[in-house]
């Protein structure tokens, strides 16, 4: 019985090395097996993201300044227009400077720098405001100040557009060319609330304008009180004369 066991003692201690040895070969295999097809997704998902051409890279280079430019002249609303068109400029701020820092991070990562707003603007960027427009508009306040607010804007979101449309048709990197259709059907939306608020304002000053003849008819009264006072006058001379 002990000549036995020792026996089994001894072909355990045996075989257990070989047991461990084969199963760490295995767990080696494993885990090289399982790592190939990960290393090899990896720079399939980074070729993905970095794919991108030049009117990617046109698009966000272009739409950096032309959307501060929108953001400088929302903030001179803050303290210059009225209620409706500091809502309307709050609401552009909003949208578009968070904007700004996407269109920077894709130049980023596509290992592009942003433009220098004066090499931007000779680019003849559809909409941008000339400094002497952007001027006007600073010394503007009040009604004026809507009214070239609106008027301004319109035509800036306008070039957007146009830029935007461009990015869809050419871009390729489809962060890009959602922004891009973001940036259409948002400011398309406003384009269209600018007009009305132009109109609103037009309609208001025909409705004085209308208002005016009701006010201007006291002098023809004022004529056709004299003109019956000159009968009565004649009336009572003819009575008199007889």
């Amino acid at each position: 019985m002990t000549e036995h066991t020792g026996h089994t003692e001894h072909t355990l201690k045996r075989v257990l090395p070989l047991l461990a040895a084969a199963v760490a070969a295995a767990l080696t295999a494993t885990a090289c097996g399982g790592t190939e097809p990960s290393a090899e997704a990896a720079p399939e998902s980074s070729a993905e993201a970095a794919e991108f051409n030049d009117s990617d890279v046109m698009f966000a280079q272009m739409m950096i300044p032309h959307h501060e430019q929108a953001v400088e002249m929302a903030h001179l609303a803050e303290d210059r227009a009225g209620a409706e068109v500091r809502d309307l400029a709050a609401g552009i701020e909003a949208a578009q400077g968070p904007e700004i820092e996407q269109l920077t991070a894709m130049l980023e990562s596509w290992g592009e720098e942003p433009l220098p707003e004066a090499e931007a603007r000779d680019h003849g960027m559809a909409g941008m405001l000339t400094d002497d427009r952007l001027a006007e508009l600073e010394r503007a306040e009040g009604g004026e100040f809507d009214t070239l607010f609106l008027e301004m804007m319109i035509a800036h979101h306008e070039g957007a557009v146009q830029m935007a449309a461009e990015e869809i048709e050419n871009g390729v990197n489809p962060e890009a060319v959602e922004l891009a259709e973001s940036v259409v059907e948002a400011q398309e939306a406003e384009i269209e609330q600018m007009n009305g608020m132009l109109g609103g304002a037009g309609s208001d000053s025909d409705a004085d304008a209308g208002s005016a003849p009701e006010a201007s008819t006291g002098p023809d009264e004022t004529e056709g009180d004299e003109a019956g006072g000159d009968g009565e006058g004649e009336a009572a001379h003819d009575h008199s004369g007889h």
